[in-house]
């Protein structure tokens, strides 16, 4: 009976599964994230995620049980020195999964398994508290004013801006007079006063 025993085979082997779900891992950690078979994704997610939560006790009892597995030291420091603090607040889902279609060979399903919000610079990125929702209406119709305010602000000075470049583009017009032609109404109110005065 199989009690208890979930996880996908992946048509491998015992000893075969465990090298592959520990090499997929060792390079998630490497890379930041790998392309694989959405199957493969999913198991070595739940591989990978357990393996960084024995990184985040950073002990060296957590560290060896992960060299067990892993049996790469410099990955393993990767893990325990990079990955395991960026982490430190976050509980479970270290890992996300995009889902990118199906290959052309085979027809199988392909994914992308990356670290969740992992900054490269090492960095710790601490997330805030979600503010309720009433506080939050009132925050966004005060910063969509101020946001309105400044955009007309933006737009006037990008209007000035730009006027005083046309200005300082356009040579200089020597001013000359010239005699427009009279329009009709301007004849008819002409000839009306002439005739006022005889």
């Amino acid at each position: 009976m199989r009690h208890r025993k979930d996880g996908r085979k992946l048509g491998r082997t015992a000893s075969h599964r465990k090298a592959m779900l520990a090499n997929m891992a060792a390079n998630l950690f490497l890379h930041k994230q790998i392309r694989t078979t959405h199957p493969k994704a999913l198991e070595t997610r739940r591989f990978a995620e357990t393996l960084i939560t024995k990184a985040k006790k950073g002990d060296l009892h957590s560290r060896r049980m992960v060299l067990k597995v892993i049996p790469h030291k410099d990955i393993v420091k990767i893990l325990f020195d990079e990955i395991a603090p960026q982490y430190a607040d976050r509980n479970g889902g270290y890992t996300r999964i995009i889902k990118l279609g199906q290959r052309k060979n085979d027809a199988a399903h392909v994914s992308i398994l990356a670290l969740v919000d992992f900054d490269p610079s090492g960095e710790v990125a601490k997330s805030k508290p979600k503010a309720k929702a009433k506080k939050a209406a009132v925050v966004t119709e005060e910063v969509s004013a101020e946001v309105e305010e400044a955009v007309v602000v933006d737009a006037e000075e990008v209007v000035e801006v730009a006027a005083e470049e046309a200005v300082e583009e356009t040579p200089e017009v020597v001013a000359e007079e010239v005699e427009l032609p009279e329009s009709p109404a301007e004849k008819a109110d002409e000839s009306e006063a002439e005739s006022k005065k005889s």
